[in-house]
C-alpha cells in the first residue's frame, strides 16, 4: 500500500479501538499507566563490566559486543547489550541508534559468516556466543572476531515504524512552532529531534486517551504544537507517539519509504496496538514494532528556566 495512507489507516483503526471500546489502557491506575520502565529518570541502567575503570583504547563495535556476550552467562537481546556497552564505557562514541547497530553488526556476520559466525540467534532479537567463541575467549582475551566496516551495516529494523515513544511529558518540551522532541534509544546515547517525524500520535488526560492524530502533512512537532493553542490546550499533560521515518546513526530522519509490503502491515499494526493498549491476555509487548523505543529527553532550554526561576527566588529572599 502507498506509505503516504499509513498513518490515516492507523489512526482511524487506534480511534475505533480507544473511544468505542473499555478494555484499554484508560481503565489502568495512573500507577500503572506511567510504570518505572517507561519513565527516563527511573529507568534501571544494568551493573558495569569494569566499574568504575574506563577503557584505555575505545574498542569497534565488534570487540564491545563480544567482551558483553563473553561476560555473560545467558543470552542477552541486543538492546540489553547495547546498554551494557554503554554503562561499560566500552565505547564513547554510540551514536543515535546504539541498538540497531548491534542488532546490523551481529545480523551482518551471521548472514554473510553462516556457521564460521562467532555468534548465534536464540530467539527474536537474542543472541548469544558460539559454544567455541565462548571457549576461547574464556582462555584468551586477546581473540576477537573480524570487524565489519560501518559501511556493510544494514538497517532491518526498519520495517515500518522506525521509532516510538510513550507516556513523553508535554512539560518537558520547550513549545514552539518547531519545537524540539528529544529521544535517546538508550541513556548515554546521542540524542534525536523527532520535531519533524511523520506517523500518528495520542494525546492524555490523565490516564485517560482524549485524542488520537496523524501527521502527515505537518510533521509531529507542529501537530502537538497546535493542540497547545486548540480546545484541547488545557486537556492533556502526556503524548506518545509512533514514527514512520527512518531514523540513522547520527540522529537524522530520513525519506519517508514510497510503499509497504502487504506482509509486514499486519504484523506492524498487530505490534502497535499491544504497545498502546497493553491488553491484559497478551504477555509480551508489540514485539514485531522493530523499532526500539525512544526515551524522552528534557529539552535544556527548560532546565535553564527552572534555574533561572531559583536564582531569581534566592535573590528575592536574600
Amino acid at each position: 500500500m502507498p506509505a503516504a495512507a499509513f498513518p490515516a489507516l492507523l489512526s482511524c483503526l487506534a480511534q475505533d479501538l480507544f473511544f468505542q471500546t473499555g478494555d484499554c489502557r484508560t481503565c489502568y491506575p495512573a500507577s500503572q499507566c506511567y510504570s518505572a520502565e517507561r519513565s527516563p529518570e527511573n529507568k534501571v541502567i544494568p551493573h558495569t563490566l569494569h566499574h568504575g575503570i574506563r577503557m584505555k583504547k575505545e574498542l569497534t563495535w565488534r570487540q564491545a559486543i563480544d567482551e558483553v556476550l563473553g561476560a555473560s552467562s545467558t543470552p542477552l537481546h541486543y538492546k540489553e547489550i547495547a546498554e551494557r556497552i554503554i554503562s561499560s564505557q566500552l565505547r564513547s562514541n554510540v551514536g543515535a541508534t546504539p541498538a540497531a547497530t548491534v542488532n546490523a553488526q551481529i545480523s551482518v556476520s551471521i548472514k554473510h559468516d553462516g556457521a564460521a559466525s562467532p555468534y548465534v540467534r536464540i530467539a527474536k532479537g537474542t543472541f548469544s556466543l558460539t559454544k567455541a567463541t565462548a571457549t576461547q575467549q574464556s582462555h584468551t582475551k586477546e581473540k576477537l572476531t573480524p570487524i565489519v566496516s560501518e559501511s556493510e551495516e544494514s538497517e532491518e529494523q526498519y520495517e515500518i515504524v522506525s521509532s516510538f515513544g510513550m507516556f513523553w511529558r508535554r512539560d518537558a518540551i520547550q513549545w514552539s512552532a518547531t519545537p524540539k522532541l528529544l529521544g535517546m534509544q538508550q541513556l548515554g546515547a546521542t540524542p534525536v529531534d523527532f520535531n519533524k517525524q511523520l506517523g500518528i500520535y495520542l494525546l492524555y488526560d490523565g490516564r485517560e486517551v482524549i485524542y488520537i492524530g496523524r501527521t502527515t502533512d505537518r510533521p509531529l512537532g507542529r501537530r502537538l504544537y497546535e493542540h497547545t493553542l486548540d480546545r484541547l490546550a488545557a486537556r492533556w499533560d502526556r503524548f506518545s507517539w509512533f514514527g514512520l521515518l527512518p531514523v540513522s546513526e547520527s540522529g537524522q530522519l530520513a525519506s519517508l519509504p514510497t510503499t509497504y509490503e502487504a506482509a509486514k502491515i499486519i504484523p506492524a499494526l498487530e505490534a502497535i496496538l499491544i504497545e498502546a493498549l497493553e491488553p491484559r491476555q497478551n504477555r509480551k509487548r508489540g514485539d514485531d514494532l522493530s523499532a526500539v523505543e525512544f526515551i524522552q529527553k528534557e529539552d535544556p532550554e527548560i532546565h535553564k528556566k527552572r534555574v533561572k526561576a531559583s536564582l531569581e527566588a534566592a535573590i528575592e529572599k536574600l
